[in-house]
């Protein structure tokens, strides 16, 4: 007898047309904006001289790469993602993108939103 299973296939993760915008905006935010600022930050620390103790330098540095990384999940998870923007007709089921009311026992009135883990 053997313990393995089979990989279940991917699926694609879903985002609501709000989440996707959200998503393009950070992006556009952090390649057009953050990025070009901090790369100038770090040009003037390395005109300054010594790297290797210059502290605005080693920072942009690390700076630098925190956004290059997230601009390339981003970009990556931009390609995968699937907008639904179509909400299923049965309002008596919990589905994706639904807003939830509960009602806790003493009466307090929470709501959620069902979205996915990028929003």
């Amino acid at each position: 007898m053997t313990r393995y299973r089979a990989p279940t296939p991917k699926s694609a993760p879903y985002v609501t047309p709000a989440g996707f915008e959200q998503l393009q905006e950070e992006l556009r935010v952090l390649w057009k904006v953050e990025r070009p600022d901090v790369t100038r930050q770090v040009a003037e620390a390395a005109a300054l001289g010594d790297r290797s103790e210059n502290a605005d330098y080693i920072y942009g540095k690390r700076r630098l790469g925190e956004i290059d990384r997230r601009v390339r999940y981003l970009s990556k998870r931009l390609d995968e993602v699937q907008v639904v923007d179509r909400l299923p007709d049965d309002t008596n089921r919990i589905f994706f993108g639904a807003t939830i009311d509960l009602e806790r026992e003493d009466g307090e009135s929470l709501r959620y939103r069902i979205v996915g883990a990028d929003e």
